[in-house]
């Protein structure tokens, strides 16, 4: 083998040659251990060694290092290197230390030492070999030592571009570690101004370094905008000619192009400057202009080079959201990227028209290439493209193409790879739910689903399914006949079992009718399926039995036998044991009527959120498209009633188990019954103290009492969902008398933006007892204060008449909203306008106490989000506002400071009524 060259080192060279030519394991490490003891004898016995000698010796353990074997020796030589003047023996010694000396290690303060000295040499390459070593420690304790010089050397004037760069560079890497390392003040302003220096090296350093200091602090480095648009401009109508030395294959600085754009994306737009937004405008225009040019170059590094400038002026493009002219354009261009043969341009081009179809701009604009996406879907070789396709189809979804995309979807769920099936069937089911005008078309999507994925499908996809069909008596019927008629199939998913056992165990006598489905018939069909599933599945199963012999009971005898069956009654699973035994004595023991009692259809599940959104974006984080922001985003159709009148009986349209009918009286042994949970105080309390702080506490609760004297205690208990409102309020009398005549009146000035609706009710309310009326409200645009109500009434003949608010405060329609830290700070950033922040700063009522301040936030509506914002103490919230006209986003930052004993609050919505109704509703609350 021939010998290795080693920079002039022969005996490095020779130990290198012949670690290479050992045969065994042992042969290396006998040659090693034999090189170190050699190395060890000369570095304690020969004091005259030379700095080639040392250098020599030190590369050697670097290699033996490199092998996989410890040094504990060394290093006080490799300190000495340093002061030594030749460029080799000092950059040998640099690397010995930045690989093996320990940041704890007794020698850290002669290095130190060291690197000052070198970092005050005129030397430019003796500065930059300290500062690469600085920054590959890069620990605390370099941060400390060289926290000043460092920055001095950065905007120095004296200092040569080379040297810069390094420092930049050395100066971002201690400032990941240790972010306090960066002066404020004018040293701000000199940092931002190198971004007009004169060599490009220079300027890609320092953007990656005020890149990371925005992200810190971005009110601090708002200046840093305007040089960058400058500069941005300046490069892209340059010729490639003019930046030779900047130019990768005729792509004039293409990495400091995508720096600056990715600068700018931590900002909004610069709205409060048109030049500067006109000249970044035109910046984006020309980035597109020359993506539209023919190539000057066949090779794949020119394509690479433009296209990662394009796409991160696109990306730039979608933060701001606010040019629909460029929006519509980008969304063009990333078309043509839908049929290039390159496939990853074809993925980022999915990728970022998902993020375009949520803007109101581009959203139509990315609908017309539906069709290409579908194929796309199809046709894709490489799954993750497939993926992206399946996403945009999901983001480009409204109530206009939902049916065709949905078709679709499920066409291509039976070959679609087995990777992405389980997130396609949540998305489709989301779909289905979320644009369905006509239910027997959903129900019809999530039986094919199960017919087709069935394995795919989560027990969250078969309940809501249930939930909807029990809930909507107009699709009862057909749900019954289309499972009756898939359970009919040769081969049926047990999801299809399960499903079918629930609607035919409810609502089978809605197609008993027919003699094609015949109780006998539905119940040998269900059975044929019984002895092919899980223990779980026959548990249901039996309970459609029972169900079964309610609603016709002649075929109690055959449901009988199956429970008496040895496989049931004495099963190892104790679940069907139980229920087997159970169900066979109610049969054999109940009378009809009571019967029909325990055994009566299920009640209305409550109106709620689908918690298949909540499965989707748990499996997929940061992946799943926001809605729409603006009002003309698709609404779901399926917006649940609650004004439903003659509701009492109906346990459906009882939203907040309020079960107990309008006017009825419950009476109670001692004293008035409770239902909130507020226990009275034995001392008289003043009405007008508790009425006041009754309303407050409502901000953060929804029951609870709302006012209370010596005579008449009032209390609330209310739910919301969207912009729709439901309020029970319930008038307890405490004292030994009648209350006669009572009659509540609303004061309410704002019916266009408000509508509440007070149902009537029983002027009478007898000595020690309740009564319950209903209100129902629906928010139809943003208002500031809440509806006021009277109540009048007669004690011994005396009039009494109270005047209170009611808690309906604009907080009640939030609809909390899950983020990341990258979305919130994305939205927090596009909603930096004056018009659209509201901001106050108040002194704490106590000490503040974090703990509480959490849960009163957490009661607020808004989603609190945890490990968002990098102080720990302070808590952010997004949430959406509904209302009938629109749905407005809203953003909120609370910042405790301690010791001065005060609270910063800065609310931003994309509607500036809504940010400062939420700020001064929330103020002083803390």
């Amino acid at each position: 083998m021939p010998a290795v060259r080693g920079d002039g080192m022969r005996g490095l060279a020779v130990f290198i040659s012949d670690i290479r030519n050992c045969k065994s394991k042992e042969a290396e490490i006998k040659r090693i251990n034999k090189e170190l003891a050699n190395i060890r004898s000369k570095f304690k016995g020969d004091k005259t060694l030379d700095g080639y000698q040392k250098k020599k010796y030190v590369c050697k353990l670097l290699f033996i290092f490199l092998l996989g074997h410890d040094i504990d020796f060394g290093h006080m030589e490799a300190v000495n290197l340093l002061s030594s003047n030749k460029y080799s023996e000092k950059q040998i010694g640099y690397l010995f230390i930045s690989v093996l000396v320990n940041t704890n290690s007794d020698l850290i303060k002669l290095i130190i030492q060291s690197i000052k000295n070198d970092l005050q040499s005129r030397n430019p390459i003796h500065v930059n070999l300290a500062l690469q070593c600085i920054a590959n420690i890069g620990s605390k304790d370099m941060a400390e030592a060289f926290g000043i010089e460092i920055p001095k050397l950065l905007v120095s004037g004296d200092t040569m571009d080379v040297v810069k760069q390094s420092a930049a560079l050395c100066l971002l890497r201690l400032f990941r570690k240790s972010p306090e390392i960066i002066p404020g003040g004018e040293w701000t302003s000199r940092i931002i101004h190198l971004l007009n220096d004169s060599h490009m090296g220079v300027v890609t350093a320092a953007t990656s370094l005020i890149d990371a200091l925005v992200k810190k602090n971005p009110e601090e480095y708002k200046g840093c905008v305007t040089l960058a648009v400058a500069r941005l401009s300046r490069i892209v109508t340059a010729s490639y000619t003019d930046l030779q030395d900047y130019t990768y294959y005729f792509v004039p600085a293409p990495w400091l192009s995508v720096k600056l754009l990715r600068l700018l994306q931590n900002y909004t737009p610069p709205s409060e400057e048109p030049g500067v937004r006109g000249r970044l405008s035109e910046c984006l225009e020309t980035i597109f202009n020359k993506a539209q040019e023919p190539p000057k170059s066949k090779k794949v590094q020119h394509s690479n080079a433009k296209n990662a400038v394009l796409f991160e002026a696109i990306s730039l493009i979608i933060h701001n959201d606010s040019e629909p002219n460029l929006l519509v354009r980008a969304c063009n261009q990333l078309g043509q990227f839908l049929s290039n043969r390159e496939t990853n341009l074809r993925y980022l081009a999915l990728e970022s028209m998902c993020h375009l179809a949520t803007s109101e701009f581009s959203h139509e604009a990315v609908k017309k290439h539906q069709e290409v996406v579908i194929l796309s879907m199809k046709m894709e070789k490489d799954v993750s493209v497939r993926q992206q396709a399946v996403d945009l189809l999901y983001a480009m979804c409204d109530k206009t193409n939902a049916e065709e995309i949905v078709q679709e979807m499920l066409a291509y769920l039976e070959t679609a790879d087995y990777s992405i099936r389980e997130e396609m069937v949540l998305k489709v089911a989301i779909l289905a739910e979320k644009y369905a005008t006509d239910f027997t078309w959903y129900v019809d999507v999530i039986l094919n689903l199960i017919r087709i994925a069935g394995d795919y499908v989560s027990e969250e996809v078969w309940y809501r399914v249930i939930q909807i069909v029990i809930n909507r008596e107009e699709v009862q019927g057909y749900a019954a006949k289309t499972v009756f008629e898939a359970l009919q199939a040769p081969t049926c998913h047990e999801n299809m079992v399960k499903v079918g056992g629930y609607i035919l165990g409810e609502f089978g006598n809605l197609i008993a009718g027919d003699t094609r489905s015949s109780p006998q018939v539905q119940f040998q069909l269900l059975h044929s399926k019984y002895h092919l599933c899980s223990a779980a599945t026959r548990a249901l199963l039996l309970s459609t039995y029972i169900k079964l012999v309610n609603l016709f009971p002649e075929i109690k005898n055959q449901v009988q036998e199956v429970f008496r069956a040895d496989s049931n009654l004495r099963s190892a699973d104790v679940e069907l044991q139980q229920r087997a035994s159970e169900y066979l004595q109610l049969s054999i023991v109940a009378s009809a009527d009571v019967l029909a009692t325990v055994l009566e259809e299920m009640p209305a599940f409550p109106e709620r959120e689908s918690s298949i959104l909540a499965v989707l974006k748990k499996k997929k984080p940061g992946r799943i498209p926001d809605e729409i922001r603006d009002s003309k985003s698709p609404q779901p159709v399926t917006a649940p009633v609650i004004n439903s009148t003659n509701n009492t009986n109906n346990s459906s349209a009882d939203l907040l188990g309020l079960s107990t009918p309008p006017g009825t009286a419950a009476p109670t042994g001692n004293g008035l019954l409770d239902v909130l949970g507020d226990l009275y105080n034995t001392s008289k309390p003043n009405s007008n103290t508790i009425q006041q702080n009754n309303v407050k506490k409502f901000l953060f609760k929804n029951n609870g009492v709302l006012f209370e004297n010596e005579l008449i205690q009032i209390g609330v208990k209310s739910e919301f969902r969207q912009n729709l409102g439901r309020i029970g309020l319930f008038y307890g009398n405490k004292t030994q008398f009648s209350i006669l005549n009572l009659k509540p009146e609303l004061h309410w000035s704002e019916a266009s933006k408000l509508n509440v609706q007070m149902k009537p009710m029983k002027p009478l309310l007898e000595a020690g007892a309740q009564i319950q009326q209903m209100l129902t409200a629906e928010c139809i645009e943003d208002y500031i204060d809440t509806p006021s109500m009277s109540v009048t009434f007669l004690y011994n003949n005396v009039p009494q008449k109270i005047t209170m608010k009611l808690p309906l405060t604009l907080n009640k329609f939030f609809e909390p909203t899950e983020m990341n830290g990258e979305s919130f700070f994305a939205r927090w950033k596009n909603l930096g306008g004056e018009q659209q922040r509201a901001q106050k700063i108040f002194k704490a009522q106590g000490v503040i106490d974090l703990v509480s301040t959490r849960t009163k936030l957490a009661g607020f509506g808004m989603q609190l989000l945890d490990g968002i914002d990098p102080n720990p103490d302070n808590f952010v919230c997004a949430g959406i506002v509904h209302t009938r006209v629109q749905q407005v986003g809203c953003l909120m930052r609370l910042e405790p400071n301690k010791q001065a004993q005060m609270f910063r609050l800065t609310v931003r919505s994309s509607k500036e009524s809504v940010s400062q109704e939420i700020c001064n509703l929330l103020a002083d609350q803390f």
